[in-house]
């Protein structure tokens, strides 16, 4: 962020704060060297981690396995000129472990688009960075016309 760009820097627990009452993001990788995003709905486990659920055979799974990520979230209210946005970043990982398999088939996100064999992908956040507008506010800090 920029001295004065009309944007309020948010700290790590204001990050997962609105992180938490969101159920859609994108997540970040690459796919054929160039960059890719995709909307995915997700929910965060008790350490601040990122978890998606999508079909065992997607090319997400295979993109994203092992591999460091961004994840993207935000709200935006278009006729207050506010919001904010949150970009976590970390290694994903494919749950293979049964019994955390099991746990999260009952706490972790539901799939919007689900498939008969599922499997979960967890975001470890390296990184978690967050900004705010709040009501329209410029570069210097003036309020723009209606």
């Amino acid at each position: 962020m920029y001295p004065d760009d009309g944007f309020r820097e948010l700290n790590r627990q204001e990050c997962l704060r609105l992180m938490a009452g969101t159920p859609v993001g994108r997540i970040v990788h690459t796919r054929h060297a160039l960059p890719a995003v995709l909307p995915v709905n997700f929910c965060l486990d008790d350490g601040g981690g990122v978890l998606l659920r999508t079909a065992a055979s997607s090319e997400l799974v295979r993109a994203v396995d092992g591999v460091v990520v961004a994840f993207e979230t935000d709200e935006v209210d278009a006729v207050a000129r506010s919001g904010w946005s949150v970009v976590v970043t970390g290694r994903a990982e494919v749950i293979t472990d049964p019994a955390e398999h099991a746990r999260l088939c009952r706490v972790g996100p539901r799939s919007w688009a689900p498939s008969p064999e599922e499997v979960f992908v967890r975001i470890e956040p390296e990184l978690i960075t967050g900004r705010q507008l709040t009501g329209g506010r410029t570069l210097y800090g003036t309020r723009l016309p209606n």
